[in-house]
């Protein structure tokens, strides 16, 4: 079972992955996008750790929904709204259950990432975040390992892509040929589940 420790473990995983990972996602971002990815999201994860150490949440979707509110009010661009929705509805989607399942956890996913695509108005084969997400969300119900796996799969399948959504998308034919930030991103926050986990 998944309680409140849990999901703040997760987001101090995930703090600590964008934190290693910070100058990769800005040079896949300067690539094909505003090169402030990477800063973006160190900025709001870093922030997200602190406010949970001061005033952690009793419940698992509590933790999540106050993360997703601090990403939402501290970064800056498309990122902090797609992933502060990602986890306020993830958040929300959990209820107020003290302890929650894989299963369910992957089903409130679910939830977050239909948020996220009706929000961004992508699809998955557009080159977002969504290209890791949905395979995460379906891999998950069998566990971590597999979820972190998809993502990164699918991250990794975003380069032969051409961008229909987001910054990458004015780029038409030259976004082709390099790894989508977002997807990136995303692989982080699924692989992270993983050392929470451990």
């Amino acid at each position: 079972m998944l309680d409140a420790a849990f999901m703040c473990r997760w987001m101090t995983a995930t703090a600590a992955a964008v934190d290693r990972e910070a100058a990769r996602l800005t040079d896949l971002d300067s690539a094909i996008g505003d090169a402030d990815h990477g800063a973006n999201l160190q900025r709001g994860f870093s922030a997200v750790t602190t406010l949970l150490d001061k005033e952690a949440p009793a419940t698992p979707g509590a933790v999540l929904a106050l993360a997703g509110r601090q990403l939402i009010s501290t970064v800056g661009g498309a990122s902090g709204p797609l992933y502060g929705t990602l986890l306020r509805r993830t958040g929300k989607s959990l209820g107020d259950a003290g302890e929650v399942t894989r299963e369910q956890l992957a089903e409130a996913l679910g939830a977050g990432v239909a948020a996220v695509a009706q929000l961004g108005g992508a699809a998955a084969g557009d080159k977002t975040m969504l290209d890791a997400l949905l395979p995460a969300v379906e891999a998950l119900g069998e566990s971590f390992a597999a979820a972190a796996e998809a993502a990164d799969a699918g991250a990794l399948a975003t380069v032969p892509l051409r961008a229909r959504k987001g910054r990458a998308s004015y780029l038409g034919e030259r976004s082709v040929g390099h790894q989508d930030p977002g997807a990136t991103s995303s692989a982080l926050l699924i692989g992270a589940l993983v050392e929470a986990a451990a």
